[in-house]
């Protein structure tokens, strides 16, 4: 496989809440190698030269415009870099793939579109497939000839994907499966020529089976008329006695499960990149119209108000970059070495993204949301120009509403973030009870919360991080004690619990890659990511205060919780700086460079 800078330290998923990390123990941006750089520049040309210059008329739907985009991006690689080249791919590491997921994201229809056919569309086969169709799909959806698509929503599913009504029979001879229903929101659905589909074998086995669109009974339905992500193609996927080769399930009957979640992950993991480049595109047009703009004789780009905006949208995505690069490092750790080619690469790399399943709910919400709040701002600096179909933020406005109902809705991952990481730890894999428990009993003799006396940089933070911790330790310890088995019920709570893990990652993402390049190149050279770093964490543990303090007034009463909100207040004890002047600083920086200020 392709060469990675991988972290040194092989870590469990979800394991940060309870340990500390090191600088070197993380992989960032700052790290990539020049095969990364490369096949970036690659993305980045093709986005810049064959995709923002037809964006009219790939919201228009022209025909035959898609397939030729895509045959092209094929040609250069993007659509296989992770696809083992016996099969037509360039074999390369994971974070060459987010790599271009980041840089082909400056269209929303064109990202859903290339998202469909070489992620989803295209990966089940390859990790789950036999020989035999690997052999037969793999090159010609790598290399564009054929278009995939990935079939598992249904109208009356809704978030529960194993509550298929599509129906697979076994046909008296035994050759082949019947199978029989409808799909819904197909991205794809209109263009693809391979169908991953998800049907019940009987009514009662969740099993996956490769279909091809030529099958008979096949039949997509009519586009979709959507909000945004126009240009992309959105159908239903009628199936009616499709006779379905019994060599064309996809894994195992009965274990397509497996297959749709851990796909769920590669998907979640590739889209928080792709927002880590919507919201980098949307940057540079914000930056490039508040320089142009102007009102009461000087730029809007002068103003603090806008500024402030600037400053925000650069922290937050400051901190999606970090934690996305963080994740893929992790992974690419794991499968360090790994022959792509083998038998059992496909095996270690389901592996590694079930390991890292928590970090990709992570990235799946906080990107989503992170990109959600950068095209709003976005817009609001164009003022009633954003309004106007005119011009692109309108459009990219529309686009990444999606996003947040994609690959299971933002509600859905806050829920599996904490269902994930209590049966970690009711298994013995990630001592979080414990940890909790200590915790617990440590707070009857815990004293005043001293504040950090340490010139070293960032030193204060690092020691507010940690504190962090030991807040949602003791809200989720608080939660469990409480409700036990019945925590499910509580879904508010469980969120809250979900956003203070969530942020918790953010901020030591952010801090230890600040301190990576501080290590390495002195403070001086790091202003910029010390500012950055120093204005998320305090702008999030304001949040996280506020979160925790709500949480802990469904889950105690009374003495216990002025206890409680108590020791919130003493861990999280902290003297805020003028984090009006850190974002401004921000602001300034990437207003000098007209472009997102890092790597």
């Amino acid at each position: 496989m392709g060469t990675a800078a991988t972290t040194k330290t092989r870590t469990r998923g979800g394991s940060f809440l309870i340990e500390r990390r090191a600088p070197e123990d993380v992989f960032t941006p700052e790290d990539l190698n020049d095969q990364h750089r490369l096949i970036a520049q690659t993305a980045e040309e093709f986005a810049k030269n064959e995709i923002l210059p037809l964006a009219k008329d790939i919201e228009e739907k022209k025909p035959g415009l898609l397939r030729e985009l895509l045959k092209k991006a094929a040609d250069l690689g993007l659509c296989a870099t992770d696809v083992p080249q016996k099969y037509g791919g360039l074999e390369l590491d994971k974070i060459s793939s987010i790599v271009v997921a980041e840089k082909m994201a400056c269209n929303g229809s064109w990202a859903a579109t290339l998202g469909a056919a070489a992620g989803i569309g295209l990966l089940p086969i390859a990790l789950f497939g036999t020989e035999a169709q690997k052999t037969k799909y793999v090159p010609k959806l790598s290399s564009a000839e054929w278009v995939g698509a990935y079939s598992l929503s249904e109208a009356g599913s809704a978030s529960d994907a194993l509550n298929a009504k599509t129906r697979a029979t076994l046909s008296p001879d035994g050759k082949n499966y019947l199978l029989n229903g409808t799909k819904m929101w197909i991205t794809n659905g209109g263009l693809a020529d391979v169908y991953v589909v998800f049907a019940k074998v009987d009514g009662e086995k969740f099993t996956a089976f490769i279909i091809e669109r030529t099958f008979a009974g096949v039949s997509p339905g009519a586009e979709e008329h959507k909000m945004g992500i126009r240009g992309s193609s959105t159908t239903p996927l009628n199936l009616e006695n499709v006779p379905v080769p019994v060599e064309n399930v996809l894994g195992e009957v009965g274990k397509g499960h497996l297959i749709a979640f851990n796909i769920l992950n590669i998907g979640r993991l590739k889209l928080g990149a792709g927002c880590v480049g919507g919201a980098k595109y949307l940057i540079a047009e914000a930056l490039k119209w508040a320089k142009e703009r102007e009102a009461f004789g000087k730029t809007i780009a002068d103003f603090g108000m806008i500024k402030e905006k600037l400053g925000k949208m650069v922290m937050q995505t400051y901190a999606l970059e970090s934690m996305s690069y963080r994740t893929t490092g992790m992974i690419d750790s794991l499968l360090e070495g790994a022959d792509q080619g083998s038998p059992e690469a496909s095996k270690r790399i389901l592996e590694a993204l079930q390991e890292y399943a928590i970090e990709c709910s992570i990235l799946k919400v906080m990107g989503t949301e992170v990109l959600d709040f950068v095209a709003d701002e976005t817009v609001q600096i164009y003022g009633g120009y954003g309004f106007s179909s005119e011009y692109d933020v309108e459009r990219a406005y529309r686009d990444q509403r999606v996003n947040r109902i994609f690959e299971g809705t933002n509600e859905i991952n806050r829920l599996l973030i904490i269902d994930m990481l209590m049966k970690r730890s009711m298994k013995g894999q990630l001592a979080l009870i414990p940890a909790a428990q200590k915790l617990m009993d440590d707070i009857l003799s815990m004293g005043p919360e001293e504040e950090v006396a340490d010139d070293r940089p960032l030193a204060v933070e690092a020691a507010l991080v940690e504190a962090a911790k030991k807040v949602f330790l003791l809200a989720a310890g608080s939660a469990v004690q409480k409700y036990m088995q019945k925590l499910a019920d509580e879904q508010e709570v469980i969120g809250i619990l979900s956003d203070l893990v969530m942020d918790i990652y953010s901020m030591e993402s952010v801090l230890l890659r600040a301190l990576k390049k501080i290590s390495k190149k002195g403070p001086d050279s790091s202003a910029t990511e010390i500012d950055a770093t120093r204005s998320l964490i305090y702008w999030v543990l304001d949040d996280m205060e506020a979160t925790a303090r709500r949480a802990l007034g469904r889950i105690a009463e009374g003495d216990m919780l002025r206890a409680q909100l108590a020791v919130v207040r003493r861990l999280l004890r902290r003297t805020p700086p003028d984090t009006i002047e850190l974002r401004r600083r921000l602001a300034n920086r990437a207003l000098e460079l007209g472009h997102y200020p890092f790597v």
